[in-house]
């Protein structure tokens, strides 16, 4: 076979495949055996191996995956992707009708979907072909999971037909079927692995797995239910699924319009009966407004979209015994009583502890050893208690008396004032804390050292480390006296903790662990203050000048670095070489585009809120300012100016940027 003919017949099985999957995996319908499909398969496969200048990122032979590791890039989203706020009752309902009614008086129609537990993703399309899959990550960032996104085979890698948008976003939800994850675990059973806990846990992982050839091996569905773009076919959502549809995308069939809330709240009813006749898990069920003018119209608050909610189904709850409470020591000292239950099934996981939180929710509830008690979870995710049967108690049923001591090194706790947790104050000799700030030391958001929880009780039980900073003092010969360290494993630890070395400074002031500093808050103080010198010579005063630094805070950096512990701390950080300056080539350039440069936000905005733009401008190493003056740099401009900003802006000859400029600033 000449090379045109080759070429030829790629495309040609291309084509077969990628109709053949969506017959199959969207449409559940077969039209070869899989027998027939796995030729096909091998035979394009043999053809792309031979002509590798014919590669496609989107052939179905991508499908398969790769055994190399992953590293997933963080990306921004074009669009933000927001969370919904949660209603639990027809009240709530009506509340979120009667606010919208007041923004938006004339009449509308609701369109509600079931809402899947599962992992969020957003799938952008160019010219229709899938070019990039972010993960929900903080709704402005998340992760690119494109490599494992296409193994997914209900993800169609090209589109049908020619009448899409050239460029769009399309959302849903990443699940796995109960028949598929039952499949899973009997396999895992056979091989004596431990079971995976429930469906929606294990789709969130499969799709942070770094190697894409294992993900391609678990039985991942998608469905997608929300169009984003400048040039969608329809003013209505509905609509514009059904065009999705068209396009190959597996769009549920359990949608409808509801011209009121009466017809909602029928839907909600009817669903939260027959949800357990599904073949995968709901948690509850979206409304939105179909209109996506009206949609725009209504906006968004910081976190959630005006124009959509989602009605919570009740908890499944179940009756078990309390056995015991233990009281876990955190890295800042906070004290968590913790209850051990009678094993349990809940939701599709067997619980066996329960956190009771604080004092104050013991007293509440007046909960003893050995009641029996209600445990459901929280948002179908964390198991709680949530009430105790008291009429089955025994005669010699005490009252739970909390703790006075540490758990661990005895310590008499201290609760402070406002606060509901009881802290042991014992920083530095309490092995909990210790221990704990070290983990979070190396976290992968801190310093990213290589290193797993038992690795670090190994080495300060041990007594080889003390503290954070003592793990640049470690030789490979340290390392190797533990127990299960290798040649390979302990040069591995001590290349990580090397590269370490050159993590950027407001990384390593957020690794410190100081009490309320945490990411966001280390970048604004480290572009401010610059080096540790000055942080730890700062007065409260000074701080609280900082943008967004308030009392709390600046407290709480001041008391750091009153103590000689800690002092002693920075003082091995600088002999070792860590970075404790900010210097500009060795932050990311990606993070560090605004370059200190400063912003004034007025007006309303289209994609974003104002908190989420300024939450930009810090991270992107640019700085919020409230007022405008000689120093401004640039007025990031809504509608509904102030005429005086305005004003005052044209005076100082201050440039104008819109929303959409902003965005091409921090992305180009």
């Amino acid at each position: 076979m000449n090379k045109d003919k080759e070429k030829s017949r790629i495309d040609q099985i291309r084509n077969l495949l990628h109709h053949y999957n969506h017959q199959y995996y969207v449409l559940a319908k077969s039209e070869i055996s899989d027998f027939e499909y796995d030729l096909l398969l091998k035979e394009l496969i043999d053809l792309e191996t031979k002509n590798p200048d014919y590669f496609d990122p989107n052939s179905p032979s991508q499908r398969v995956g790769s055994d190399s590791n992953l590293e997933f890039e963080k990306e921004l989203h074009s669009f933000p992707m927001l969370s919904l706020d949660n209603t639990y009752s027809k009240e709530e309902l009506y509340d979120f009708e009667s606010r919208n009614k007041k923004l938006l008086p004339e009449d509308y129609e609701y369109i509600c979907e079931l809402k899947y537990d599962g992992a969020s993703i957003s799938l952008r399309y160019e010219n229709g072909l899938l070019t990039r899959a972010l993960t929900r990550g903080d709704a402005t960032l998340g992760d690119n999971v494109t490599a494992n996104i296409k193994t997914i085979k209900s993800i169609p890698l090209k589109l049908k037909g020619t009448d899409y948008p050239v460029d769009f976003e399309i959302r849903g939800e990443i699940f796995i079927p109960h028949e598929g994850f039952d499949e899973m675990n009997k396999i895992r059973r056979a091989e004596g692995e431990p079971e995976f806990a429930n469906p929606r846990n294990t789709a969130a992982g499969s799709l942070k797995m770094q190697n894409s050839s294992i993900v391609a091996t678990r039985p991942l569905d998608c469905f997608l239910y929300y169009m984003i773009g400048k040039d969608l076919p329809s003013n209505s959502h509905y609509e514009n699924m059904q065009c999705a549809r068209n396009w190959g995308f597996k769009v549920p069939n359990i949608i409808q319009k509801c011209k009121n809330l009466e017809e909602v709240i029928q839907f909600i009813e009817h669903w939260d009966i027959e949800r357990k006749n599904l073949t995968y898990d709901i948690d509850g069920i979206v409304i939105k407004i179909d209109n996506l003018k009206q949609q725009q119209k209504l906006g968004m608050t910081a976190k959630s979209p005006r124009w959509a909610t989602s009605f919570k189904f009740k908890a499944d709850q179940v009756k078990t015994k309390l056995l015991s409470i233990d009281y876990q020591v955190g890295r800042t000292g906070a004290i968590t009583p913790v209850a051990n239950l009678e094993p349990v099934l809940l939701a599709g996981t067997t619980v066996k502890r329960a956190s009771l939180h604080n004092s104050d929710q013991i007293n509440l509830l007046d909960i003893r050893v050995n009641d029996f008690v209600y445990v459901e979870k929280g948002g179908e995710i964390i198991p709680k208690i949530v009430g105790v049967e008291k009429n089955s108690r025994t005669a010699d049923s005490k009252t739970l008396e909390y703790i006075n001591y540490c758990p661990e090194c005895n310590t008499e706790l201290v609760r402070l004032e406002g606060e509901a947790k009881h802290y042991c104050p014992n920083e530095t000799g309490c092995s909990p804390q210790i221990k704990g700030r070290i983990e979070h030391f190396i976290s992968r958001k801190a310093m990213n050292i290589g290193a797993a929880e038992a690795t670090v009780e190994a080495l300060v039980d041990s007594g080889l480390i003390k503290d954070s900073a003592d793990l640049y003092f470690l030789t490979k010969e340290d390392i190797l006296g533990l127990e299960r360290f290798a040649e390979k494993s302990a040069n591995n630890l001590i290349e990580s903790i090397e590269k370490s070395k050159n993590i950027p400074f407001h990384r390593v002031l957020f690794a410190l662990g100081i009490r309320f500093v945490g990411e966001t808050v280390a970048k604004t103080i480290v572009s401010e203050l610059k080096t540790i010198e000055n942080i730890k010579n700062a007065s409260i005063e000074e701080l609280i000048e900082i943008h967004e630094i308030g009392e709390r805070i600046a407290a709480s950096i001041v008391d750091y670095f009153s103590i000689d512990i800690n002092l002693n701390i920075i003082d091995k950080l600088k002999i070792s070489g860590v970075q404790l300056e900010f210097i500009e080539d060795l932050n990311d350039l990606s993070e560090n585009k605004l370059n200190g440069q400063s912003f004034v936000i007025s007006g309303t905005f289209e994609n974003h809120s104002r908190d989420e733009l300024k939450e930009l401008i810090v991270k992107y190493g640019g700085k919020n300012t409230g007022s405008i003056s000689a120093k401004t740099n640039y007025l990031l401009a809504g509608e509904n100016i102030g005429p005086s900003k305005l004003e005052k802006v044209k005076k100082l000859k201050i440039p104008i940027i819109s929303e959409e400029e902003f965005i091409k600033m921090i992305k180009d």
